[in-house]
């Protein structure tokens, strides 16, 4: 599911009143009215189960959205959750104009506290995506849909599927089959999550997997030993070939961006996943201290149920979807042209 809490909300409750409620192995979720407690920030409480609909704890920080409680129904659990108004990919696809600098900063600032909680206590999300960050009635951002979280361990010996992440935020690593991967899977989806709130549009919207890594390539470069040492050790390295083509540079793929901004971006898109900057790291970068500042939460737009803002009416300018070419799927078509080849 896209996001904890988008189904109907009782009409008597006001926005983050009522928790969410979903059974896991059933195919409908229903909702359980019960007070919410004050938010607050704090920790891993405990492991509650892991299995076919990923791991379970009972984590608490402010930005990863609230498990209320557990319980059994039937053959399965039901998890009950906070309830949340909307999602980053309604922010972004109904803004009229792009978000402001200090927004995204806003956004990226409360992205990367949530990964670097979950990546400080061995968890891999692996399902990162703008509809999966999870937007309250207050403004903030929390990292929500577990379903396909895995612990990880230093040691990276532990065998995963690759069939994991949605495919415009899959890591090259994963197009390329990898089923020994770590974080850094995780730290990719941030760097196209950043990118599509700077450009107003995904990065790399490829149509199916080949032509998402084709998207990739395109615009990073085709990789070899020399910038990817584990390339060739990878399970479908062989399996497909690609012309040798130079990198365009970001500065044309996320115009009007400052330096800064296009030097974080940088840093978490390298095919090199432990090359990868840290979430932790990338908290600390100029980025963020640099003006503007990040916006505070009460200045972000907050999507209403409707499909309106309370703040600000806004109308989206395009729909990105897959069906769509590829270069009707950018926000300068003529890109492409510029640097045609063919990539296969």
């Amino acid at each position: 599911t896209s996001k904890e809490g988008s189904a109907a909300k009782p009409a008597a409750k006001r926005p983050g009143s009522s928790p969410d409620l979903k059974g896991a192995g059933a195919k409908k979720s229903r909702r359980l009215v019960v007070p919410l407690a004050a938010m607050d920030q704090y920790s891993i409480l405990g492991r509650i189960g892991e299995g076919a609909h990923g791991i379970v704890f009972k984590a608490k920080h402010i930005e990863v959205v609230k498990l209320k409680d557990v319980f059994p129904h039937g053959t399965g659990f039901v998890l009950v959750f906070e309830f949340m108004l909307s999602d980053l990919s309604e922010v972004i696809r109904n803004s009229q104009r792009p978000l402001t600098a200090s927004q995204v900063k806003s956004y990226m600032m409360m992205l990367l506290k949530g990964v670097a909680f979950c990546h400080e206590n061995s968890i891999m999300h692996r399902d990162l995506k703008p509809a999966n960050l999870l937007i309250s009635s207050t403004g903030h951002l929390k990292i929500a849909d577990f379903g396909l979280a895995r612990l990880f361990s230093n040691e990276g010996d532990r065998l995963y599927s690759h069939q994991v992440a949605t495919r415009w935020y899959r890591a090259p690593e994963l197009l390329y089959g990898a089923r020994k991967y770590d974080e850094g899977v995780d730290l990719w989806a941030v760097g196209c999550i950043f990118g599509e709130l700077l450009n107003n549009s995904p990065l790399f919207p490829g149509e199916n997997d080949i032509e998402q890594l084709c998207c990739v390539l395109r615009v990073l470069g085709t990789p070899n030993q020399k910038v990817w040492p584990e390339l060739t050790e990878l399970p479908d390295y062989n399996k497909i070939t690609f012309k040798e083509n130079p990198p365009i540079p970001l500065e044309e793929i996320v115009p009007d961006t400052s330096p800064q901004a296009l030097d974080l971006l940088k840093k978490f898109l390298v095919y090199p996943s432990k090359q990868r900057i840290s979430a932790r790291q990338a908290l600390l970068h100029p980025y963020f201290f640099t003006e503007p500042l990040p916006a505070h939460h009460s200045e972000l737009p907050i999507p209403q149920r409707a499909g309106k803002f309370s703040r600000q009416r806004m109308q989206p300018p395009h729909e990105f979807t897959i069906d769509r070419p590829l270069h009707e799927s950018l926000v300068e078509p003529d890109l492409i042209q510029r640097h045609a080849w063919s990539c296969l």
